[in-house]
């Protein structure tokens, strides 16, 4: 493979997760959504994985920063993002 490969998991509010999924779709990302909750308050969340090329992290990232709505409570993030190496993905 000619370049590195990256595994973006993204955990957002539920409330959010049409809009970024649907941005994120938009320009040109492959996103599988899972329904998630949350720990401690038990909130309904949205985890979104996106397989992607090292060169489109900060674009997917900048997308998921954008479109995720600002946090009423201040002790609330808007998202967690982990960005993990992966040795090989395949679209099928």
């Amino acid at each position: 493979m000619s370049s590195e490969q990256r595994l973006i998991i993204t955990i957002l509010r539920d409330a959010d997760g049409d809009e970024v999924l649907q941005a994120l779709l938009d320009a040109e990302f492959r996103v599988t959504r899972i329904a998630s909750t949350g720990g401690f308050m038990r909130r309904g969340n949205s985890t979104l994985l996106i397989g992607v090329k090292k060169e489109r992290v900060d674009t997917a990232i900048q997308i998921i920063r954008g479109y995720s709505a600002p946090a009423i409570d201040p002790g609330l993030k808007r998202a967690t993002v982990f960005v993990l190496k992966v040795d090989q993905f395949e679209q099928i």
